[in-house]
């Protein structure tokens, strides 16, 4: 095969060209082009375009229907929509977020027949970014503007982390290691900072805050010690009643070393110390911690049992020895202690801080919320670091502008979510090893399989291991609707016709 590349190419005089240039000077292979026809290397299963988009269209629209109609039942239960909600507007928002992400995938292939017939062949970045930005930009178009905002922080999330990786990977940044939980020590901390200063946060990211942290930590200025609230260190002393008569006290040997715990905790929480600084009133510092955990443990304990009991009923029948897996699952209890340390080094840290400095101040918040971020080693993840610090970005930009230090740009989200998506549609198409695995499987869902029919062997010439992880997948074409294959890379600016 080697040596007969080389004779075509000596025949239209490129004999000069080494055979591996692909591999050695990838500057070159991604200004390259190569003549092959759309159905050579996008939709593969059928050598007709309008039939390839209808296909793609279809299994989008029953995909998304099957998304946003449970979420968006759901939601509306959850919020506890009236009767005409149901009757009027359920079904109308379920068309048309369904109609959005159908299109999304639909006109991808679209684009990608179109991009071929201009240019006369694929470049490394229109089979996937140069489709796929017309594309989402139509498609984020048909969505209700109240859903785009979301959207783009998604997509811009996830379109970071893809590039980050393909710059990893070659070898322009060096990963850090715990990178993630650096970051979200970093993107806690200023969360926290503006959680505590007075117009710090507003709406849905003020209210998680407040139900996570409790609204004990949320002083609109510095206080000082001498003009708080004082009350006893002591406080239980001065409240419970005190008896007289001697406890009878059990036989020792009959007690465990769970119940010796138990009495430790309930002395400690009992008869702990509390800063006249904080606001815990009906706790001392150390109980205020100890409950914060417990409680936030169980909320992240359940939260992670309600995500898996959708597939623990699907397997009720064909296989229950995995239902008790829902409830003792590891994942459920290191989202459990992710939640329940995050909101204990939290609080104590904060106490401890107006222990030492004698003042309550909203830059504790600040060393508070940064240690409070090392929790995420028990439940490391980067999709929840990228999401919040995306969610940071977007707030303090937001507040730039307010305060008019940031231009407003119209119609930003629309454009952000296009460029976003075409990132990540790059990623699926030349490199899906540098994707998010989870993206990557939706996409798959979405087209019903077909993402990963694509012919991306011909694809390896630009240089990006396009088919590294396929396994040497070769589709099977017809010989009718193609041209001759070539695995050459041709220099810059170079269109051969082959025979």
């Amino acid at each position: 095969m080697r040596t007969a590349a080389c004779r075509r190419l000596r025949a239209v005089g490129y004999g000069w060209l080494p055979y591996r240039l692909a591999s050695r000077n990838t500057n070159m292979a991604a200004l390259s082009k190569i003549p092959h026809s759309c159905y050579e290397i996008g939709h593969t299963w059928s050598p007709s375009c309008v039939q390839s988009a209808v296909d793609v269209t279809r299994s989008a629209l029953e995909v998304s229907f099957k998304i946003y109609a449970p979420l968006y039942l759901i939601a509306a239960v959850l919020r506890r929509r009236k009767k005409d909600y149901y009757i009027k507007r359920l079904l109308p928002e379920i068309l048309q977020s369904s109609s959005f992400l159908t299109a999304n995938g639909g006109l991808y292939i679209v684009f990608f027949c179109i991009l071929r017939k201009l240019l006369g062949g694929f470049y490394s970045w229109s089979a996937g970014f140069g489709s796929a930005l017309p594309a989402s930009y139509i498609a984020i178009l048909l969505e209700r503007k109240s859903r785009r905002g979301l959207l783009t922080i998604y997509m811009t999330n996830l379109a970071t982390e893809t590039l980050f990786r393909m710059a990893a990977t070659r070898g322009i940044v060096k990963p850090i290691k715990h990178g993630e939980v650096l970051l979200f020590c970093i993107t806690a901390s200023l969360y926290m900072f503006f959680f505590r200063s007075k117009d710090g946060l507003k709406g849905f990211a003020f209210s998680a805050l407040k139900f996570i942290i409790g609204k004990e930590e949320i002083p609109s200025h510095s206080v000082m010690a001498e003009h708080t609230h004082t009350r006893p260190l002591e406080r239980t002393a001065a409240i419970e009643p005190v008896d007289s008569q001697p406890e009878e006290r059990p036989n020792p040997r009959s007690k465990t070393l769970v119940a010796y715990t138990r009495e430790l905790l309930e002395s400690i929480c009992k008869h702990g110390p509390r800063h006249r600084c904080c606001k815990h009133y009906q706790d001392n510092c150390i109980s205020y911690c100890v409950k914060g955990f417990v409680r936030m443990f169980s909320v992240g304990y359940l939260i992670q049992c309600c995500l898996k009991v959708p597939s623990a009923f699907r397997q009720m029948f064909s296989k229950p020895s995995r239902l008790p897996s829902v409830f003792y699952n590891k994942e459920n209890f290191q989202l459990g202690a992710f939640l329940g340390s995050f909101v204990s080094i939290y609080k104590g840290t904060s106490c401890l801080l107006r222990w030492m400095r004698d003042i309550d101040d909203e830059l504790h918040a600040l060393v508070a919320g940064f240690l409070a971020g090392m929790s995420m080693f028990f439940y490391k993840s980067t999709s929840i670091s990228m999401y919040l610090f995306s969610k940071l970005v977007e707030t303090m930009y937001f507040k730039g502008i307010e305060a008019g230090r940031f231009p407003y740009f119209p119609h930003a989200d629309t454009v952000l979510y296009a460029i976003s998506t075409a990132i990540c549609f790059q990623a699926a198409v030349m490199e899906v090893q540098n994707l998010r695995p989870t993206y990557w499987k939706f996409l798959l869902r979405l087209t019903k399989g077909r993402f990963a029919l694509m012919n991306r062997q011909v694809l390896d010439v630009f240089g990006t291991q396009a088919s590294r992880d396929f396994k040497g997948f070769v589709p099977k074409l017809d010989p009718r609707y193609t041209t001759v294959p070539s695995q050459t890379v041709l220099p810059p600016g170079g269109d051969i016709q082959l025979e």
